[in-house]
């Protein structure tokens, strides 16, 4: 890790705190799976976002481990009605987890989204939030943030669930076409994932969100 990477690392964890969400940091996913074990407890009822991040790091396969009680979206078979009925039990879950499209300096969580049963999460319901997060979403402050999702989030994540956008096919907004794209703009396809905005500052519910930096490059 570079000297600078490590300076805005700890200016992160930093704001974090100040925003009262609780900050952690690890070098690698195998040590961000120990910490997020020992974040929850057996038989916690556990839901989750879609979520690359999570999957990568190994801690989607243990949230969905049978000593806990998840709340599974995906399992074979599920008709939509049931889908829906999930997203409405995970606002009295335990725990949630999640990654985030993208983590600011100042201690800011950004998050871009389509169905926003995952945003909707992130701000109430569930008694707690972990938010999972490779080095590789960390930016300098809110505009930069736009610009990530905007290139390097929402594109890949169309792709990865075969919706057809121009970012799908361009790799970036079409409102980037534009010399000053408005935060909100964006294409009028019906699988639109960029429908709502959430900016997560400084919190009512102290330590209700925890962020764990991974020193790795991680999901969208």
């Amino acid at each position: 890790m570079t000297e600078e990477l490590k300076n805005r690392i700890e200016t992160t964890m930093q704001n974090l705190r100040r925003n009262k969400m609780e900050a952690y940091f690890c070098e690698n996913s195998a040590e961000a799976c120990e910490l997020v074990k020992s974040l929850i407890k057996e038989g916690d009822v556990i839901s989750c976002g879609g979520s690359v991040t999570l999957k990568q790091t190994g801690v989607y396969d243990l949230i969905t481990s049978s000593d806990y009680n998840f709340l599974d979206r995906s399992r074979e078979g599920i008709t939509r009605e049931e889908v829906e009925e999930v997203y409405r039990k995970t606002f009295s879950a335990d725990v949630f987890c999640t990654s985030t499209n993208a983590l600011t300096e100042n201690g800011e969580l950004y998050n871009v989204d389509g169905n926003s049963n995952r945003v909707a999460a992130i701000l109430y319901g569930p008694k707690s939030v972990i938010v999972v997060c490779g080095v590789n979403k960390l930016v300098k402050n809110i505009g930069e943030a736009f610009t990530r999702v905007k290139t390097k989030a929402a594109p890949p994540n169309t792709v990865r669930l075969g919706i057809d956008t121009y970012c799908a096919k361009s790799g970036h907004c079409v409102s980037l076409n534009k010399e000053n794209p408005e935060l909100c703009e964006g294409c009028h396809s019906d699988g639109r994932i960029c429908c709502n905005y959430v900016v997560c500052a400084q919190q009512r519910h102290i330590n209700r969100i925890k962020v764990i930096i991974v020193n790795e490059e991680l999901g969208y």
